[in-house]
């Protein structure tokens, strides 16, 4: 049986990771060391794919993504965050995302992201630059 977690320090776990994203680098302190992510584009893969991923991210942003957090829900051990951002690509593109994440926690860490957003936003401004820099 999972433990739940207090909601607080699930909202404050939540908080950290947005802050991580838009600075390029996810906290060490924040995430638990058997994580694993998952996105609408890759699905499935462990942490350390997972948080490879944001660098990479940054290094395709002009100005590094903002985060508008519409609501955190917590539940024993899950936190959802629906969310919102915008951003500026480095070929000058206005990005702009609404996201679902769904958070699991484990020993006061995140256990598990899940990241859900319009996978169309993606393919239209991300993709090229990523395919470009490859």
């Amino acid at each position: 049986m999972t433990q739940p977690i207090d909601k607080e320090r699930a909202r404050e776990l939540v908080r950290g990771y947005f802050a991580g994203v838009t600075a390029g680098k996810l906290p060490a302190d924040i995430l638990h060391p058997d994580l694993v992510g998952w996105t609408t584009h890759r699905g499935a893969m462990p942490g350390a794919d997972y948080c490879a991923l944001i660098p990479v991210l940054a290094s395709i942003c002009k100005v590094p993504l903002a985060f508008t957090i519409d609501a955190i829900t917590v539940e024993d051990d899950r936190a959802v965050a629906e969310a919102r951002s915008v951003g500026t690509l480095i070929d000058g593109t206005d990005y702009r995302q609404t996201y679902v994440f769904a958070f699991r926690f484990r020993d006061d860490r995140i256990v598990s992201i899940a990241e859900h957003y319009n996978a169309l936003v993606v393919e239209a401004t991300m993709m090229p630059l990523l395919t470009r820099n490859a």
